[in-house]
Order: structure tokens, then C-alpha cells, then sequence
């Protein structure tokens, strides 16, 4: 009875890690074409996750300059993400990034939560997250390609 009871015991540890581990994504979700964005590719990099809207001007005019730093940055361990700030989803979301202008990967899923990013009600909004998930930078308005390349060498030197 005690070596049933053990091996019962021991398949009810094996199920609850695996429950735990399928909890463990290994994606941040789909971006704005349906595809899966997988963490792997965020990891120790820094990001610049900016949201925007449709009905915001000055998103309109920055999503170009952000264009240009996603651009500017391949290979050089920074990632430019955005997110609609109407949690837009599916179709609604690939046509609205096309609309934009947008070259960018567009996250569906607001990844607010896991790098706890605060709500902005104003737009734009800019977060600079540094390798290790740390909020380093909030930044208000309108953002150039050269302003937030600066605040990445800036951030990067203090390191």
C-alpha cells in the first residue's frame, strides 16, 4: 500500500509541475499580424514600448520617428514595441498598425502587467525597460529617433 500511495503521490507532483510549467509562457502574446512574439527575443535587451492611438495626433507624427529607431537598432540588443492604447485586437489591430504607418512589432496583449508599467491617460507614453525588466525611463509627448537613442546611451552608460 505505501509504494502505491508514493507513486500516486509522486504523479500528483508530476501533474502540478507540469500544470505550473504550461503556465509559464514562453510568449509574450500575438502581435499585430496574429504571430506569437516570443520572450526569448525580449530577453536581455532593452525596450522601448510605446503606446499610441489612432485619434492622437502626436502618436501620428512619431510612429515614423520610432519606425526609424526600430530601424537603427536591429542587432544593437534594443526593441521597439508598441501597443494600442484601445486594447484594439485581431484585424482591427493589423488594420489600424497598417493604417499608421506602423513597421514595428505592435504587442495585442498590454505587457503593462509584466513590466509594471503604470496607465498612462495621456498619449503618447514611452518606456524605456532595461535586460533585467526594470522600468527605467516614462516618457510624455512626442518622441524623436535621436531623443530616444540619446536616453538609451545614457541609460546604457550608467549601467
Amino acid at each position: 500500500m505505501g509504494s502505491r500511495l508514493q507513486a500516486v503521490f509522486g504523479a500528483l507532483i508530476l501533474m502540478g509541475a507540469g500544470l505550473l510549467l504550461g503556465g509559464c509562457s514562453d510568449d509574450i502574446g500575438l502581435d499585430q499580424h496574429g504571430q506569437k512574439v516570443a520572450t526569448a527575443g525580449l530577453e536581455n535587451q532593452w525596450l522601448v514600448i510605446n503606446y499610441w492611438a489612432e485619434w492622437c495626433g502626436p502618436c501620428r507624427t512619431e510612429i515614423p520617428e520610432l519606425n526609424a529607431l526600430a530601424g537603427q537598432s536591429e542587432g544593437k540588443g534594443v526593441r521597439i514595441l508598441g501597443v494600442n492604447f484601445d486594447g484594439l485586437q485581431g484585424a482591427e489591430l493589423e488594420k489600424a498598425a497598417k493604417q499608421m504607418g506602423i513597421t514595428f512589432t505592435v504587442l495585442a496583449q498590454d505587457p503593462a502587467e509584466r513590466y509594471q508599467l503604470p496607465r498612462s491617460e495621456a498619449l503618447p507614453v514611452t518606456y524605456i525597460i532595461d535586460p533585467q525588466g526594470k522600468v527605467r525611463e516614462r516618457l510624455m509627448g512626442e518622441q524623436t529617433a535621436a531623443g530616444l537613442n540619446e536616453r538609451l546611451v545614457a541609460l546604457k552608460e550608467g549601467e
